[in-house]
């Protein structure tokens, strides 16, 4: 063996750092791998009837049903879900439960810059109302509201936040803070960190499967009936409402609120608007008081790079790291399916990254890797409307900002089925559609090249070539 060669195992792989530290590594979703994860519930068997049917059991279904009962206590609610309570991407996310309604003010302002500050009010608002929620049900999730710094880790990327930074306070947008390199590396130490911008109050770290939990609890306590293991299969008008038909049964209601997300949406007309799109994640054991001294990080606060294909990082309560993204698998047909939870290649290219980021935590060792999908649309940001004359309200596209803008949703899904004019359905944001993905064979070949020019932007000081502009004139885009 050559000085400075890596050993080999018995197949003749190299047994690099990345691959020795994935070796034990549980394949299951950290956060659903936990003693508390309540018991299932029953199946729907025979019909039901309802004020509000909500579908979907992730956080926009729990959500909308707990509003929906403090909206009003005597409304007759029912939920029902296709597996369990948050096993979606409720329970495999990053935790990152932001005040962004727009997917970060840049893409807010390049899409509703007259409702900017409106719509950045209205997303601090919600933020501060989940956690006073959480407060009023007693619901125990690690909320801490540490704040989310975008990291520079290229040149060219140091520029850009610093003119973010000054964007933002022109347009009266607070709290954000831009850091040099020492500065940054303060903050949370690692040798490829040039510089970030830190908002400070704007983004909560949590645990997502116990914040699902924590609704599904809340929700039951108020008198929603749950139906786990129970997918609609079909969605038909009435002359008084709507109707859900279910493996074993039915469920007739005055009104409807999809949650449904990722998943192929009861109205049809919707599905070409979605791109179910892959990610994944590891989980570090636990760092000791020694390794989690060499990188700093005492404030805690969430982290992502600013790459097009960028990771997302932070420490869970027991201080473990939690390090995700940077691929974005979509699938020829935009199915969700089981097997497409777990992709060993992303995860060795995730662990290299994460000890080219980290070196100091070498010999670390992951405990959990896991995939999921996300809902993906073209402006990054949820949509909204209704359908079958006003019975039906959904809330879809949320593009991996759910955790926080979820409860926003439901807010509008409530107030359309209401047919109130509030505040939020005033929105352009809410009035507005994104443009729909072609259809197969242009979508995986558009994505693709999206991708790909992604990937060379990235490489290229950031240059964003003649597709990608083409792309961001029409308000075409593909994100995570």
């Amino acid at each position: 063996m050559a000085v400075g060669a890596a050993p080999r195992n018995p197949g003749g792989h190299p047994r690099t750092p990345a691959v020795k530290a994935l070796a034990a590594a549980t394949p299951r979703p950290y956060w659903l791998d936990d003693p508390s994860r309540p018991e299932a519930l029953p199946a729907l068997a025979g019909d039901e009837h309802c004020d509000l049917l909500v579908v979907g059991g992730g956080y926009s279904g729990l959500w909308t049903a707990l509003l929906a009962k403090e909206r009003h206590p005597g409304r007759d609610v029912v939920l029902i879900e296709a597996r369990r309570t948050g096993w979606a991407a409720s329970g495999r996310n990053g935790g990152f439960c932001a005040a962004s309604l727009t997917h970060g003010w840049a893409n807010g302002h390049a899409r509703w810059p007259a409702e900017l500050r409106t719509l950045e009010e209205l997303g601090h608002r919600n933020l501060d109302g989940i956690e006073a929620t959480l407060a009023r049900h007693g619901i125990d999730c690690d909320f801490e509201r540490t704040g989310e710094i975008d990291v520079a880790t290229a040149p060219h990327q140091v520029q850009e936040l610093r003119e973010a930074a000054e964007q933002a306070a022109a347009l009266g947008v607070t709290g954000h803070t831009f850091l040099d390199r020492d500065a940054m590396r303060a903050e949370a130490d690692s040798p490829t960190f040039l510089a970030g911008l830190w908002n400070r109050t704007g983004v909560a770290m949590l645990h997502p499967a116990r914040l699902a939990w924590g609704l599904r609890r809340a929700c039951l306590d108020l008198g929603v009936r749950i139906y786990e293991h129970t997918p609609g299969t079909e969605l038909s008008s009435r002359r008084a409402g709507v109707a859900v038909r279910t493996p074993y049964g039915r469920v007739f209601a005055r009104h409807a609120a999809l949650g449904t997300n990722a998943f192929p949406s009861l109205v049809r007309r919707l599905r070409p608007y979605i791109a179910p799109v892959y990610d994944y994640a590891l989980m570090t054991e636990p760092l000791t008081e020694e390794q989690l001294a060499s990188v700093g990080w005492r404030r805690r606060q969430g982290l992502s790079d600013s790459a097009n294909h960028f990771h997302y990082f932070r420490l869970t309560a027991d201080n473990r790291v939690l390090w995700g993204g940077y691929d974005i698998v979509y699938r020829y047909g935009g199915g969700v399916r089981a097997e497409y939870d777990h992709h060993p290649a992303t995860y060795q290219r995730l662990a290299e990254h994460f000890f080219r980021c980290f070196p100091q935590l070498e010999g670390v060792r992951f405990s959990h890797t896991w995939g999921g999908a996300i809902d993906t649309c073209s402006r990054f940001s949820a949509f909204f409307g209704t359908a079958h004359g006003g019975r039906v309200a959904y809330a879809l596209g949320f593009t991996g900002l759910g955790v926080g803008a979820a409860r926003f949703g439901a807010d509008v899904m409530l107030d359309l089925l209401s047919g109130a004019r509030t505040e939020r359905t005033e929105l352009e944001m809410v009035r507005s559609k994104p443009l729909p993905f072609p259809p197969e064979p242009v979508r995986s070949v558009g994505i693709g090249i999206t991708q790909w020019a992604m990937t060379r932007a990235d490489t290229n000081g950031g240059h964003r070539n003649l597709w990608l502009r083409a792309m961001d004139k029409v308000g075409l885009g593909f994100d995570s």
